[in-house]
This record gives C-alpha cells, structure tokens and sequence, in this order.
C-alpha cells in the first residue's frame, strides 16, 4: 500500500488490495482483494469496489455504489474477468458497473471524464467511452457501446449490443432498442431520431461548415435514402461529402451498424436541423 492513503477506521480494505498514493476510503466502504485503486480516487462512504476491478486516478465514488461485484448474467460462473474504469469519473449514488463475462470478452470498460449519476447500471461487456453523462437511472444492458461526448436521459433504457455513437443525445425517457448514430438526437418508446443534436456538437467545438456537411449526410440518409446503404455511402463520396472527417465518421457508423439504425420518426419534418447551423 502506498503512502499518504487514509482509510476510515469503519472501512474493510482486504490485505491484497493495492491502493496507490492518495487514496481516501470513508466509512464503511469495504475493498476486495483483487482491486487496485489510482492516484487521489475517493471512496466517499457506504461504497463496496469487489471483484477484478481497476480505478484509474482522482474517481469519486459515492455513497452506496456498487462497483465490480458479479454480473448479472445467469451464464456467468465466478471467471476472474474484469472492470476497468480510467480516470476522473463520478459514479454517484447507488450506482451499479459490473464486470465482463467470458462470453463477451471477459472485459468491462470505462474510459474518462463520465459522471454516473443516482441509480445509474453499467451491465457486463459495456465499453463506454469519455466524457459522457449518465442522467439518474440510466440502463446500460451487456454489451452496449456508449462512444465519446453522449448525454442519456434520466430513466432511459439501452439494449443490449446497441451502440451510441459521438455526441449523441437520447432524450429522458426513452428506450433504445436500435443503433443512434453520431451527432443525432433520439427520443421515445421505441425511440427514433428527431434530428441533430446541434447544441451538443457546437459545444464539442464543430465548426459551422463541418455541421453543414454532416446535416448533408444526414439528409441522404434519413431524409431522401438511396435503396441499400452502400448506394447511400458512394453518392456521399462522390458528392465529397465523406471528405469532411466528422461526416465520415457518420456515415462509417451506419454503414457498421449490426442491429440495424434509429430511424426518423414517420412524418417528422427534419428539414429545421438546418435552422440553427
């Protein structure tokens, strides 16, 4: 154990534990042997970090999270697979991010910069990426993949093998049973696309131009489709739309998706998305 940790005389902390410099354990929170914890993490209180599990530098971890115990998964059998968490995240209270399972990889993963808030599930297999915003009870299922910059509303639900793609929004509420590509915002039970998630992506530092091509790709998608996607994605590039790395980034995703994209909402008039840029 490294110097200058400080753990509360309430807490449990196994022998095997490796905690580095810094570390703050409060009270009543209890670490498993297999667990290593980075540089300035903070387990505030009530907290439990089991299984394989790897805190990267300065997380909190609030009261009553659960993170690393077993997956909820009736296939799994006690394999030592693991829960890999980078660094400056916030999992907040009650919070649940379980381990991978053989099955799927053996892996769970969560990059940097993400805030959980309360109530929030990561299941088994998830790959979640940075700067992300989990709104309170957010539904992670196995093995979805949440990519960079996405806000998820309160009380929404991601099946499994769903992806999410950059700087995405889903609207509170809502239950997400298909892929929801880059830079678009989705809403409803089942939720569908209600166009572009602008705010987000000028936040993120998009240049106008570049939300202008990508309102392009967007329509040829979406709004005027080609028969199969591979005709979509060659009069994007013949057009040059592809030459613009964010709507390359856009059209790839579709073009990956396996459980199929979000599709506009029937009768929606998608041509505001324009109004803002």
């Amino acid at each position: 154990m490294s110097q200058n940790v400080t753990i509360h005389p309430t807490a449990i902390v196994h022998p095997s534990a490796e905690l580095d410099s810094g570390v703050f354990v409060g009270p009543f929170c209890t670490v498993g042997p297999n667990v290593k914890i980075g540089r300035g993490t903070k387990l505030i209180s009530h907290a439990v970090i089991d299984g394989h599990t790897m805190l990267g530098a300065e997380n909190e971890i609030f009261p009553f999270a659960s993170v690393g115990t077993i997956p909820q998964d009736l296939k799994y059998k006690g394999e030592p697979t693991v829960l890999l968490i980078g660094e400056r995240n916030k999992i907040r209270e009650c919070a649940t991010l379980q381990p991978g399972t053989i099955q799927g990889g053996g892996k769970t993963v969560v990059g940097n910069n993400n805030l959980f808030m309360a109530y929030t599930h990561v299941a088994h297999d998830c790959i979640v990426g940075n700067d992300n915003i989990f709104a309170n009870s957010v539904q992670l299922s196995g093995h979805v993949e949440i990519h960079n910059g996405v806000v998820v509303g309160g009380i929404s639900g991601i099946h499994q093998f769903c992806r999410i793609g950059d700087m995405a929004m889903i609207a509170a509420g809502s239950i997400v049973v298909e892929d929801v590509p880059n830079f678009c915002v989705a809403q409803g039970d089942r939720a569908m696309l209600r166009g572009m998630n602008v705010v987000g992506m000028r936040r993120r530092g998009l240049a106008a131009s570049d939300l202008a091509v990508v309102k392009s790709v967007y329509k040829q998608f979406f709004l005027s489709p080609l028969p199969t996607v591979a005709e979509t994605m060659e009069a994007c590039r013949r057009d040059g739309l592809l030459e613009n790395p964010y709507a390359l980034r856009f059209a790839e995703f579709i073009q990956s998706a396996k459980r199929g994209v979000v599709r506009p909402a029937a009768g929606g008039n998608h041509e505001d998305i324009s109004a803002t840029i």
